[in-house]
């Protein structure tokens, strides 16, 4: 199945980050998402972590508020993150795996060990009518569990292939995009939506954007960093631009 257009995701956690290095409201992450609209994002997403280290839950309260996009909640699969999701009732949310000593999210949730609670999770969410995408590991065990605890949605990890393609490592970039090309391939084909997303560059985006099967990038650290230098609206037309050139790859 090719999806002719490609969605563009804007995560602006760490305009958050920046706030919560000083305190005080500036810069205030709702500004960051309205301009990451008008520039040509398509939704907006934001992880609340448990430790709150850069969204709180004030930001997403404003955010459900004053965007006219979708607003896309990431959290981990805890009780407190349902009860505030069930609250703010986003569009979407993405279950992640989340550790309290990581810098970002480290790998795919694991769907498998948790099926029976991811289950009950996901049930709770979509009977409130909010989309449920798990973020996921390439592989078919883990895609196959995904669709089994009736998840809709699954944004493949694409993590190690970025880090192998920053380290040069063409070798083992191939094979972690030869995971990603099947694992899209395999999930559409079983009715699943495919998202993907973290460490995507320009470059990066642009190539896993010739993946037919993909119907949305969610794209964060690397956007607001380049933001710094260029502006954040200069930063999403160069992103919407490269994922436009690789979407003519797919048809």
């Amino acid at each position: 199945m090719i999806n002719p257009y490609l969605r563009l995701g804007v995560n602006i956690d760490h305009v958050a980050t920046i706030r919560n290095a000083r305190g005080g409201p500036r810069p205030d992450p709702l500004r960051a998402a309205l301009l990451a609209i008008e520039a040509g994002a398509d939704g907006i997403t934001a992880h609340l972590r448990e430790d709150r280290r850069h969204i709180a839950d004030a930001d997403m309260a404003r955010l459900k508020q004053g965007i006219s996009k979708p607003l896309n909640f990431e959290m981990a699969a805890t009780e407190q993150m349902l009860d505030i999701a069930l609250g703010v009732r986003p569009h979407a949310v993405c279950i992640v795996p989340e550790k309290r000593t990581e810098r970002t999210t480290e790998g795919g949730l694991d769907v498998i060990s948790a099926h029976d609670y991811l289950l009950a999770y996901v049930d709770q969410l979509s009977r409130s009518k909010i989309r449920v995408s798990l973020f996921v590991e390439p592989t078919i065990e883990v895609i196959d569990a995904a669709r089994s605890v009736k998840a809709k949605v699954i944004e493949l990890h694409t993590g190690a292939w970025c880090h192998a393609v920053e380290m040069h490592d063409a070798m083992r970039a191939e094979q972690e995009f030869e995971r990603l090309k099947k694992a899209a391939d395999y999930g559409a084909k079983i009715g699943l939506e495919i998202h993907a997303g973290h460490g995507l560059d320009y470059e990066t985006a642009r190539r896993v954007s010739a993946l037919p099967q993909i119907s949305e990038l969610n794209i964060g650290h690397f956007l607001i960093g380049e933001a710094v230098f260029v502006g954040l609206r200069e930063t999403i037309l160069t992103m919407r631009a490269a994922m436009n050139e690789g979407r003519v790859l797919a048809s």
